[in-house]
Order: structure tokens, then sequence, then C-alpha cells
């Protein structure tokens, strides 16, 4: 069994190592397996538990960097092809400690194609995840949906990112159709406070978002706003979870820590609000390190640190 099945883009994120909030400042990079479904997947291995990913990239070294990585980490990657006509998608982000900004040179991640999602490695799963960044160009959109559509049927927890950008997508009104559709068979997803901003309109309060989101399907809505904390919904029944007081050395993968950990304490039982505050634990310790979790973690003990509850 799988306790997750990642369904989108393994991609390499060119950090700066200069601290900046523009790429117009950043001179010098550094090489870090990237892309929030690898982020995730790789965070559950790192937790202990049992994580594939089904995605794209090139025949070429940095592919070649992605599978190592990522199967160093735990990660099973019989559903990562590497293919020989095209090249690994590139995203250049700034090193910073608020929101990154990031170039990206898409190739291989969006020619994920739909029979890569086979039944098979659904009916194992668990949790099945797809993010915006797949959702935004076919063909590795039509294998998101056939994704979530497989989990519908076998009955899998399905879990959407949300995580909307205008530079990658910017047919606003193709992206709010897509995500409707992905996020009506959603049983839960991850916004964040910019996400739920750029798709519903600057301004909005976070109360507002959450509210938005559970229209769109998802029975259970996790908002996370940085250093104010993160928002917990079941069915509109909202828990504000305060933010942990961390030193920030970067912010790029943050929330792909944190969903992880989520949907890793969600398997095993807990509460949705001691979820969210496991996860904001791992969050905590990939924000004190560039480049994503590296480091292997002991959940059970964790749990009984946090004085964790089972439901």
């Amino acid at each position: 069994m799988l306790d997750l099945l990642a369904v989108g883009e393994a991609v390499v994120d060119l950090i700066s190592v200069e601290e900046t909030d523009s790429l117009r400042d950043a001179r010098t990079f550094r090489v870090h397996v990237g892309g929030s479904p690898a982020n995730i997947a790789r965070t559950v291995a790192r937790l202990g538990g049992t994580a594939a990913l089904v995605a794209r990239a090139g025949d070429d070294p940095f592919g070649h960097l992605l599978r190592a990585e990522l199967e160093g980490a735990g990660v099973l990657c019989d559903g990562l092809v590497l293919d020989p006509d095209a090249r690994t998608t590139v995203i250049f982000v700034s090193h910073t400690r608020g929101t990154p900004d990031f170039l990206a040179y898409r190739d291989a991640d969006f020619r994920l194609a739909p029979e890569q999602v086979t039944e098979e490695a659904v009916r194992r799963a668990r949790v099945v995840h797809v993010s915006a960044f797949a959702l935004s160009r076919p063909p590795a959109r039509h294998a998101a949906e056939r994704a979530l559509r497989l989990g519908r049927e076998r009955g899998c927890i399905l879990s959407v990112d949300p995580n909307y950008s205008p530079r990658l997508w910017p047919d606003r009104a193709d992206a709010i159709a897509t995500l409707e559709q992905a996020l009506a068979l959603a049983t839960l997803t991850k916004p964040s406070l910019d996400d739920a901003r750029r798709l519903f309109g600057p301004g909005l309060s976070p109360e507002d978002g959450v509210r938005k989101f559970h229209e769109l399907g998802p029975r259970v809505v996790v908002l996370t706003m940085g250093p104010e904390g993160v928002l917990v919904s079941e069915k509109g029944s909202i828990q504000h979870i305060p933010a942990l007081p961390v030193p920030v050395a970067d912010a790029t993968g943050a929330g792909d820590a944190f969903w992880g950990g989520f949907l890793v304490a969600l398997l095993d039982g807990l509460l949705l609000p001691d979820c969210a505050r496991f996860a904001q634990h791992v969050a905590a310790r990939k924000l004190a390190t560039v480049g994503p979790l590296t480091e292997r973690i002991d959940r059970h003990a964790l749990y009984a640190k946090l004085g964790a509850a089972s439901g």
C-alpha cells in the first residue's frame, strides 16, 4: 500500500545563493530538487511513510539527478519517466524569507502523459495528490484529472494544491474552470492566502477565502498564512492555529513540507488541529535550511512531544 501517490511535477530548482526578493539581484544559484508533488512525496518518505511519484523529467543530467535524490530519500520512482525527447524543467527561485520570486523554463514536466497514471498505482494509494502546476497545461492536466477520477472511484482521500500563479497560467478563466472541476472531486485542499487572493481577488479575507474553497467542493480546507498561522476548516467550522516563532533561512518548499506532514498525521488518525500543529513543526525544520527537507524525522516521537491526539 502507498500512503501517498503524488502526481505532477518533479523539477530542478535553482535557488539563489544571495538572499533577495527579486531574481534581478541574484547572481549565483545552487541546484535543488523541486516541484510541489515531488517535495510532498519526499516529506512523506522522510516521515517514514510510503510515497510514490508520477512525473516526467528529461533523460538528461538533471533528470537523473532528480531520480537519484528522490529514490535516495525513499520515494518510489517507478512512475518517474525520463523522456529522451524533452529537457528537465528548470525553475530559477529567489532565496527569501517571504514569497519567492521565480522564473520557470518548462518542458518535460507538462508532457506527463495520462497513461502514466495507472489503475494499479491508484488502487494501492490511500491519498492521491495533484497540483495546480500540473493542471495548468495539457497533457499533464489530463494526467492529473485522470488521477483524481480514478482516486474517486477507488475511494481515496483526494488532495489538490491550488498553487495558482498567473505567470504559469495566464488564462485566469481557464485556471478557475479547471480548478473548479478538480476541487469538486477533492476531499481536502491546502491553499495559501496568496493563492486565494490570486484566484479570487486582492484584499480577500482569510475567512472568505476558506468559504470560497469550501463552495468548490472540499470538505476540509487548510489555509496557510505564513506568520499569521493556519486556518483549519472542516465543513466551515474554522479553527485558527498560531504560527510557530521559528527562524527562516528560506521559504521555498515550506508549504510542501507542511502538507506532507499534515497528510501523514491525517493518515495516522490525528485530529485536524493536531495535524496542522504537527505539520508546522515539520515545516519549521524545512524553513531552517535552503532547499527541500532532507533530514529523517521520527514522527511518533514528535507526536509524543506535541501530545497530539488521535481522532
